[in-house]
């Protein structure tokens, strides 16, 4: 499965601002990956992992702001199709739990 989050937080004053950067770096620290700006994903082992992934993403909201999770299975994210422009990431994209470094 994916956790996958999209956000619209306001930036206009210094406390949106700090919030922002707050919520990304969780998001970051939390293993999530940028897919574009402002939307992350997360692979997750099962639903019920996916279930406390996005609990631990609502606990870290902010106050202002949109933030929207959606979780789908790898196949339903698998045939995500591109418009325009291609897939640049390096990072492993299946559910196979080995990673090189």
């Amino acid at each position: 499965m994916r956790v996958i989050v999209f956000f619209d937080l306001p930036v206009l004053t210094a406390k949106n601002r700090r919030d922002y950067v707050h919520f990304r770096k969780y998001l970051i620290k939390s293993g999530f990956l940028m897919e574009q700006e402002s939307v992350y994903s997360k692979l997750a082992a099962n639903a019920s992992v996916a279930d406390s992934i996005i609990e631990s993403v609502r606990k870290n909201r902010v106050d202002e702001g949109l933030i929207e999770v959606l979780k789908v299975t790898e196949k339903q994210y698998s045939n995500m199709q591109f418009i325009t422009g291609n897939r640049s990431c390096q990072v492993l994209n299946t559910d196979e739990r080995l990673i090189i470094l």
